[in-house]
């Protein structure tokens, strides 16, 4: 079997399944980039103009908890792939539910379907996105020296599609001509092309995989016994029952309205990571070796938390920028302020080759703790560079360049080299042999938690409070990070040999 691999060369010398879950993860986030690209417009722009008509605030609070949903998905998904469904089928289902979410947000009915459209794609996506990386190690052996450059072809792939999308969705959305919003939209034209995005990326992934994907990927790696099940299935039930309890009283009270909702979320998210680093810390099954390891990892966890609310704030507080504050055209150049997502894909392709190359020629390198620190110093310089224009023009009322929003998503994905890769690969290094699994759900669960904090800091911003907003949130980050700096060695320590 391990020779057969190592022989398959299809797909640029490396196997012919990449190639399928190349496409099927570009059309994915094609879809799913696209969507985020119009979806906050599509929910504050006014019923005249195509939209919902909701509060700006309120509309950039639910693309925030849309987000941390997203992520805290993604820890149900892991655990389907290995005990019940196999991973492969658990991304198809991911998939088909991602498509109809895509479809429930191009038909006209309002504020429900942009609900149910949520519901499918944080669901779906929590099935899908987890599982497919996951099957793209598995297209290699362990002695094969592909894999690096494997991955690295995936990835390329997700920013390919994330990077094309914002131009393609926005471009339907606007009747297929390019210019800023201001006109009614048919946002629903857009949304329906997120919807054939998934649903090509399907297609493929259904009939290719049945040829190149491998036969290990039908079943899953750790199946949980009937007797197992019972009481998952009781505690599942427990929960829902719970949910509607709370959802009921809320109602019956007069309490039941979408921002009280987006709090519960929030307590949610804030409070399962807490919960797991209790269960690691407190458990038996974790060795003293282990443990110390372990309480080395809370400081980074809130570092990312802390730099993930400002880089995910790319699709709500920056898109509300380009919106309301942009010159919306370079030269003879004409733009739309959803235009400008295509940012974090473009500059995470051009700076990753640097930082490959920074990385192995790089002897003494920081340790992990000093690049988390960097990366926060220049997460909230984005911020504090974002404050500038207010500051220089002395008012907040008029347009300003475009390069100031190009310049700080410049920075914060700097910021991104030195905390996403850092964080992922030392989050492995330092988990516990007892919870490697829960460890890895702690990473998507700090993004979580910073897009479930972001929920509640982004109704605090208006053009009245953008100079302030930007520089109590950018110097946040900048202070954390320089505290982190402080206590690089004693983290260090506690890490007990792990670089």
């Amino acid at each position: 079997m391990e020779n057969k691999r190592n022989a398959d060369k299809a797909f640029l010398g490396q196997p012919r399944g990449l190639s399928t879950l190349f496409f099927t993860e570009m059309w994915e986030r094609f879809s799913y980039y696209g969507m985020r690209a119009i979806l906050l417009f599509y929910m504050y722009y006014a019923v005249s103009k195509g939209g919902l008509g909701f509060d700006q605030g309120t509309a950039a609070s639910i693309m925030s908890i849309y987000g941390s949903l997203v992520y805290m998905s993604g820890v149900v998904g892991g655990w389907l792939s290995d005990r019940v469904w196999g991973s492969r089928r658990t991304v198809f289902i991911g998939g088909v539910l991602i498509m109809f979410g895509h479809i429930a947000l191009s038909l006209p009915f309002g504020a429900p379907a942009l609900f149910t459209s949520i519901a499918l794609i944080v669901v779906g996506t929590g099935l899908l996105k987890p599982n497919v990386s996951e099957m793209v190690g598995g297209l290699y052996s362990e002695t094969d020296n592909r894999r690096d450059a494997g991955f690295s072809m995936f990835v390329f792939g997700i920013n390919l599609g994330a990077a094309v999308s914002p131009w393609a969705v926005p471009f339907a959305a606007n009747g297929f001509g390019f210019h800023a919003f201001g006109n009614e939209m048919n946002f629903h034209a857009g949304f329906s092309l997120a919807a054939i995005g998934m649903f090509l990326g399907l297609l493929q992934y259904y009939f290719d995989g049945k040829k190149y994907l491998s036969k290990e990927s039908l079943y899953p790696q750790d199946p949980i016994e009937k007797e197992n099940m019972r009481p998952i299935i009781i505690w599942t039930i427990v929960g829902v029952v719970a949910l509607a309890v709370i959802i009921a009283l809320m109602g019956v009270t007069g309490n039941l309205d979408i921002n009280n909702i987006i709090w519960i979320i929030t307590i949610v998210a804030i409070a399962l990571p807490i919960i797991y680093f209790i269960m690691m810390l407190s458990s038996k099954k974790v060795k003293k070796v282990e443990r110390s390891r372990v309480w080395a990892y809370v400081p980074l966890f809130i570092a990312a938390a802390i730099f993930w609310a400002i880089e995910e704030s790319g699709s709500v507080v920056l898109a509300l920028f380009a919106a309301n504050r942009t010159v919306l055209h370079i030269g003879g150049w004409q733009l739309a302020a959803a235009n400008f997502q295509t940012l974090n894909p473009v500059f995470i392709m051009i700076l990753t080759p640097f930082f490959v190359w920074l990385w192995s020629s790089w002897t003494k390198q920081p340790s992990a703790p000093g690049k988390f620190s960097v990366g926060l110093v220049f997460a909230g310089a984005s911020y504090l560079f974002m404050a500038l224009p207010g500051i220089i023009n002395g008012t907040t009322s008029g347009r300003v360049s475009p390069w100031w929003l190009i310049g700080s998503w410049f920075i914060v994905e700097i910021a991104e080299m030195l905390i996403s890769p850092i964080g992922l690969s030392v989050t492995t290094k330092l988990a516990p042999k007892a919870f490697q699994s829960q460890m890895m759900s702690m990473w998507f669960l700090a993004d979580a938690a910073g897009q479930a904090v972001n929920a509640q800091i982004v109704k605090l911003y208006s053009a009245n409070t953008e100079v302030a907003y930007f520089l109590i949130v950018g110097l946040v980050s900048v202070a954390f990070g320089i505290l982190l700096l402080f206590f690089v060695k004693p983290i260090h320590k506690l890490m007990d040999g792990v670089d």
